[in-house]
C-alpha cells in the first residue's frame, strides 16, 4: 500500500478520479499530494448529487482499489426550483449559458446556488460526503473559461463572474475549495 505524508501525518494514497486536468490542478492546491486517476465513469442522471457521486464511486471501485475521490459541481437556479443541479451538463449542451441566462431573465429571478459535492471512499468502500456551497446571481455571459457555466455566475459579494476572475481569485472563494477543505480536514 502506498502512503504519503500530509501535514505531518501518514495517510494512504488517495486518487482523484477526473479527466479534467484544470479541475485536478485546482484541487491539488487544497490537497497537494492527491493523485489523478483518469477513468471514464458512467454518470447516472439524478437530481440528488450524492446519488450521482455514490454511483460513480461504486463503479470506480470495480476498476481500482484504494482510497478514491470523485466530485460533482452543479448549478441550482432558484427560478427552476433547483434545476438543473447535477443535470447542468445537459442543460449547457442543449441551451448553453445564454439559454440559462434567458430562463432566469424570463422568470425575473436571478438567484442561484453553486455547489460542489465531494465523495470520498476509503479502501473498505465506506463513503463520506463533503459539500461546498456559494450563493450568487445569474448574469448575461461575461468572460472566457474552461469551466462550463463560469461566465454566468457571480458569487454574492463579488462584481465579476467566475470566468472573469483570475484562478487565484476564484480559488479563494470557490465551492470546490470549500468542499475539498472539508475533505482535507476529515483526512487529518
Amino acid at each position: 500500500m502506498t502512503y504519503f505524508c500530509f501535514l505531518g501525518k501518514l495517510i494512504m494514497k488517495i486518487q482523484f478520479i477526473t479527466g479534467n486536468v484544470n479541475k485536478f490542478k485546482e484541487v491539488q492546491k487544497f490537497i497537494p499530494n492527491l493523485k489523478q486517476l483518469d477513468i471514464d465513469l458512467p454518470e447516472i442522471q439524478e437530481i440528488d448529487a450524492k446519488e450521482v457521486i455514490k454511483a460513480k464511486l461504486k463503479e470506480a471501485q470495480k476498476h481500482h482499489k484504494g482510497n478514491l475521490v470523485v466530485e460533482d459541481t452543479s448549478l441550482y437556479l432558484d427560478c427552476l426550483n433547483g434545476l438543473p443541479g447535477p443535470l447542468i451538463k445537459w442543460f449547457e449542451k442543449s441551451i448553453g449559458n445564454e439559454g440559462l441566462y434567458d430562463i432566469a431573465q424570463k422568470y425575473d429571478n436571478y438567484n442561484a446556488i453553486a455547489k460542489t459535492v465531494v465523495g470520498y471512499s476509503d479502501s473498505e468502500g465506506n463513503i463520506n460526503f463533503f459539500e461546498g456551497v456559494i450563493e450568487g446571481k445569474i448574469v448575461k455571459p461575461q468572460g472566457n473559461t474552461n469551466f462550463g457555466w463560469d461566465p454566468i455566475f457571480v458569487p454574492n459579494g463579488q462584481e465579476k463572474t467566475f470566468a472573469q476572475m483570475s484562478k487565484e481569485e476564484k480559488n479563494k472563494i470557490s465551492m470546490r475549495k470549500f468542499a475539498f477543505e472539508k475533505l482535507r480536514d476529515f483526512l487529518q
